[in-house]
């Protein structure tokens, strides 16, 4: 399907309009249609409305509202129009207002009354959260596998970059000494935190609001069990009134997608300064780079700061839901029309993002030469010469205290405090041997470290393994979905 089909303007809808009951003597203005149509961005639903419309369809025939012949023939029209969709060989006609008008004014077209018998049962309010519901369970699915993705692209650069230790950073100023793949797995934490918030978000998403009707249900007898468990969902809403009102699951989406664009902008920044001649850690694959239109020297990482700036958007696409359902009464408002705009928007822009990012992870290279020339800049292994005495007695505020003047006396050399001689220590009233060497340095001080969770060399394999492990079930299981 293309992204902007032709749609046919009208200057008046006929009184037979779907939309439009025998209770309107006069045709709607052309001006009303134009503003109130949404098929401009609705139209992407048509293969969920589709979906749903067959389950709804069958579920009719089951209990007996509609013949079984009649369930055939919609389901057969409704592929037919699934398919020539697909081909961008379906009218588009603004007076129908959205896709679900579209696509039943179709199988009246088709099949005469046995078009006009699917909606019995259901409203386009049910209607509607039903094909959004579906559309964006998907797409939660997609974008976990693209995190997931993105999680694979960090720690395939672990093993080849577990030599390398880089300066990890507060106040933007350089701190202790971290293995990088730590790094790595540090993001990999990151994206889990939000996987899991999708996966909490898509329980909520994956209910059925089908057979609600327009708030207060039905007097038919319709299954709406079957069609739940035919659909996939998990439950069923409760309440039909609640089921009507409710996009609290596209707003909870939405505050994912948020963060989810902020950890990406996050990522982002950070690379864009290690890709910078000041910090100079980072080569950037040209391929995801630019140049300048008068600087012929400029390798700028563009896609980077496109990443960052959209994740505005996003924060912005909340905000519009936010404020949309802010003190809306029970149940249906026309407003809910205004929902699905960011919600794409923010499902496109994020998943763009994590698409773009995967292979940037993936081929950017540390340049190591840089990294290990500057190392022992910043002091990054006093803490763990704290430590250390502590370890052998000293109070924490004395050995604190202490391995400041060392530093102190370190900077008026010029020197790291590897080369410091035991002479400067005892300048400082410590009484060490030469055994303090051992932890002084950059790679010596990670080698220090112990604590779960650290950047222990030990601890960072045996953490590269549980994520290894982890990220093999998953695509399992993505594969088995």
């Amino acid at each position: 399907m293309s992204s902007g089909p032709i749609i046919a303007w009208h200057e008046g809808a006929s009184l037979a309009s779907p939309s439009r009951s025998g209770v309107f003597s006069v045709a709607a203005d052309g001006r009303l249609e134009r503003y109130a149509q949404s098929i401009e961005f609705d139209r992407r639903l048509y293969r969920h409305d589709i979906r749903g419309s067959i389950a709804h369809a069958r579920m009719l025939g089951r209990v007996g509202l509609l013949r079984p012949e009649e369930v055939d023939a919609l389901v057969e029209a409704l592929q037919d129009i699934e398919r020539e969709i697909d081909r961008d060989e379906f009218p588009w006609r603004i007076e129908l207002e959205d896709i679900h008008m579209h696509i039943e004014q179709a199988l009246i077209d088709r099949l005469g009354d046995v078009g006009r018998k699917l909606h019995t049962g259901r409203s386009r309010n049910d209607q509607v959260t039903t094909a959004t519901r579906l559309w964006l369970r998907d797409a939660i699915d997609r974008l976990d596998e693209r995190l997931a993705s993105l999680q694979r692209a960090f720690l395939s650069r672990c093993d080849r970059d577990f030599d390398v230790v880089l300066p990890a950073y507060t106040h933007f100023q350089r701190a202790q000494p971290v293995l990088a793949p730590h790094y790595w797995l540090a993001y990999c934490e990151r994206w889990e935190r939000d996987r899991e918030r999708l996966r909490d978000a898509r329980r909520r998403v994956n209910t059925c609001t089908l057979g609600t009707a327009a708030l207060a249900g039905s007097s038919l007898p319709l299954d709406r069990e079957w069609v739940a468990r035919e659909l996939g969902f998990e439950r069923l809403a409760e309440n039909s009134l609640d089921a009507s009102f409710d996009r609290d699951f596209i707003a909870e989406t939405l505050s994912v997608l948020a963060l989810i664009a902020l950890h990406l902008s996050g990522w982002a920044e950070e690379w864009i300064l290690w890709s910078t001649v000041e910090y100079g850690f980072l080569r950037l694959p040209a391929a995801f780079c630019t140049g300048s239109s008068i600087m012929p020297q400029k390798i700028n990482p563009d896609v980077l700061e496109l990443i960052r700036g959209k994740s505005g958007r996003v924060v912005g696409d909340l905000q519009s839901v936010l404020v949309l359902i802010k003190g809306l009464p029970l149940a249906y408002n026309r407003d809910f029309q205004e929902d699905k705009p960011p919600l794409f928007d923010a499902v496109d822009t994020v998943e763009a993002s994590l698409e773009i990012a995967i292979p940037i992870v993936e081929e950017a290279e540390l340049d190591r030469e840089r990294i290990a020339r500057g190392l022992e800049q910043g002091y990054l292994d006093a803490t763990t010469l704290m430590e250390w005495l502590i370890a052998r007695g000293v109070p924490q505020r004395r050995a604190h205290h202490a391995v400041g003047e060392i530093v102190q006396r370190a900077m008026e050399r010029g020197v790291p405090l590897k080369e410091l001689p035991l002479e400067a220590f005892a300048e400082a009233g410590l009484d060490v041997d030469a055994s303090v060497y051992d932890v002084l340095g950059a790679p010596r001080a990670v080698e220090a470290f112990r604590t779960r969770g650290s950047t222990s060399p030990t601890q960072v394999r045996a953490r590269i393994d549980a994520w290894r492990k982890r990220l093999e079930t998953d695509t399992d299981r993505q594969q088995n979905r």
